[in-house]
């Protein structure tokens, strides 16, 4: 059975995860966002809703604001269920920085940018997601947005 139509008439929630999930964050940013009542991606991005709250959550931890805004990138990227904390950071490096834009990226630019990634940093072809699981994230992505 195709997936597309499964999807169409399935409603696409966001998903929350553990902060601790995040690619790329060390024991002791866990630790301070922990500290600050920061346990969820979920009340990670209610800090990123304007600049004011993303500058007061960079100055409470003592952290440069471009650390806040990566990982507010990484949150909002991981609320796409089939892409979750297992691709958030791939697409973040390949230039996909929010659910909107993931949601207006053509799948074939999308898949070209990820295969350069992957042979510029790691020289495998093959560690590429397949087209077809990237022209989910796209849907997903599109419906998170209309949601």
């Amino acid at each position: 059975m195709s997936i597309k139509p499964q999807m169409a008439n399935v409603a696409i929630k966001s998903c929350a995860w553990q902060v601790q999930n995040l690619p790329g964050l060390s024991k002791e940013e866990q630790s301070r966002l922990e500290d600050c009542g920061i346990t969820t991606t979920t009340v990670l991005l209610e800090y990123g809703k304007t600049p004011e709250k993303r500058l007061e959550l960079a100055n409470r931890l003592q952290i440069n604001l471009q650390y806040v805004n990566k990982w507010l990138a990484l949150a909002d990227l991981a609320r796409i269920p089939n892409v979750g904390t297992q691709y958030c950071g791939l697409l973040l490096h390949a230039g996909i920085g929010s659910v909107a834009q993931l949601a207006m990226v053509p799948v074939a630019q999308l898949h070209k940018q990820i295969l350069r990634l992957q042979v510029s940093t790691m020289q495998r072809r093959d560690l590429c997601p397949p087209v077809e699981e990237m022209q989910i994230w796209c849907k997903q992505a599109q419906k998170i947005m209309n949601y």
